[in-house]
């Protein structure tokens, strides 16, 4: 029989032992792996996993650029781009795309273990289509498309936008680099986490009905401003000053369009004037030789009768009296001779003017013309000394 005390304890202290160190270590792995979903929780809303933003080269980018094969330079021919090709198929994938709305993430992110295990709120599931049509309302009521982006501070024109879970409104490439710049994906605006994002292209309408509108509008001016010019030059103004510009203007502009159709050499065009009036005057010459005859004395009587009547006393050349007209009808006696025949020789001509006989000849000898005319009527003559 052992009577030592001791040995009870010995014999019971391995089966006590074990039970402390079990829920010890059920405690200690609680620990661990609370602490572990906490980190892992920790770096993915931090991205630490996905710091490396400037998207190094890879190894087997590397691999491909060192190996690279040499070419048979004789086996290569010219290539004209002519871009219809690139231009048609740039036509497909817009007209494909176009004004097509759609979520760029539309599956959540996978949750985490802190998540899971309750220690960190889960994630709030992703929008629906209500959703996406409200937040696009509350979006139309703050004006974001309609103003500029916030990041570049430039209208969003045809380029690609994003809408945010939080109603604000950026270029899709803004905020990528926004968010390669800042690490992580917050609004730039409200500093929002974990936003969704969809793609609108409620500023390429705009943009287009702004660039139609402009259109227009030149158009239109352009319209009223070729209206108002031809009105300007058809309807001459009622102000005194702006009619007499008007009609000069006219006037000029008839000038210059028949300086325009003539031709440029003067000389020829005054040469050939000449001498279509010299002809004209030849043929008139050759008519009055043909067709005219001499006058009958009882025409010249009459003549004479209707130059006493006109009672004309002075020539019209030399504006000096002439000899009485009774006394050329009625001729006086021979006592009176030697006076008649001392006054100036008077001439009558077949139009009924009388001039006196030397300032008639001096007249004709003056014209450069062969037909002579009448200096006061400007007709054609027979003419008889009186």
């Amino acid at each position: 029989m052992d009577l030592n005390p001791n040995h009870s304890e010995s014999r019971m202290a391995p089966n006590s032992k074990p039970a402390m160190q079990k829920g010890a270590h059920s405690k200690c792995n609680s620990l661990a792996l609370t602490a572990v979903a906490l980190q892992d929780h920790i770096s993915r809303s931090l991205q630490i996993q996905n710091l490396s933003l400037s998207a190094p080269l890879k190894k087997g980018h590397r691999n491909r650029m060192h190996n690279c094969k040499s070419v048979d330079k004789s086996a290569i021919h010219p290539l004209v781009d002519t871009g219809l090709k690139n231009r048609l198929l740039l036509k497909k994938r817009c007209s494909g795309r176009e004004e097509k709305e759609y979520v760029l993430d539309p599956s959540p992110p996978a949750m985490t273990l802190a998540q899971k295990m309750g220690l960190v709120e889960a994630p709030a599931m992703p929008l629906t289509a209500d959703d996406w049509v409200k937040v696009k309302e509350r979006s139309v009521q703050q004006g974001e498309s309609s103003q500029p982006c916030v990041i570049c501070k430039e209208e969003f024109g045809l380029q690609q936008q994003v809408l945010l879970s939080c109603s604000h409104v950026f270029h899709r490439v803004c905020l990528q680099a926004f968010e390669r710049f800042s690490g992580k994906k917050t609004c730039p605006m409200c500093r929002k986490e974990r936003y969704e994002m969809r793609v609108i292209h409620d500023g390429a309408r705009l943009y287009k009905t702004k660039c139609a509108t402009r259109i227009q509008a030149c158009w239109r001016a352009y319209i009223v401003r070729k209206w108002y010019s031809h009105l300007r030059k058809t309807v001459p103004p009622k102000d005194t000053k702006l009619r007499r510009n008007f009609f000069e203007q006219k006037l000029q502009e008839m000038n210059d369009s028949f300086l325009k159709s003539c031709d440029t050499n003067i000389d020829e065009f005054l040469s050939e004037i000449d001498n279509s009036v010299a002809s004209s005057k030849g043929v008139l010459l050759q008519f009055e030789k043909e067709c005219g005859s001499e006058l009958s004395e009882e025409t010249w009587e009459e003549i004479q009768l209707k130059a006493v009547l006109r009672e004309t006393s002075d020539c019209p050349i030399c504006i000096t009296p002439l000899c009485h007209i009774s006394s050329i009808l009625h001729p006086t006696t021979s006592g009176d001779n030697d006076t008649h025949l001392s006054l100036r020789q008077t001439v009558l001509l077949s139009c009924s003017h009388i001039f006196h006989h030397n300032c008639l000849k001096a007249f004709e000898d003056f014209c450069v013309d062969e037909r002579h005319i009448c200096p006061l009527c400007r007709s054609s003559y027979q003419k008889r000394i009186l």
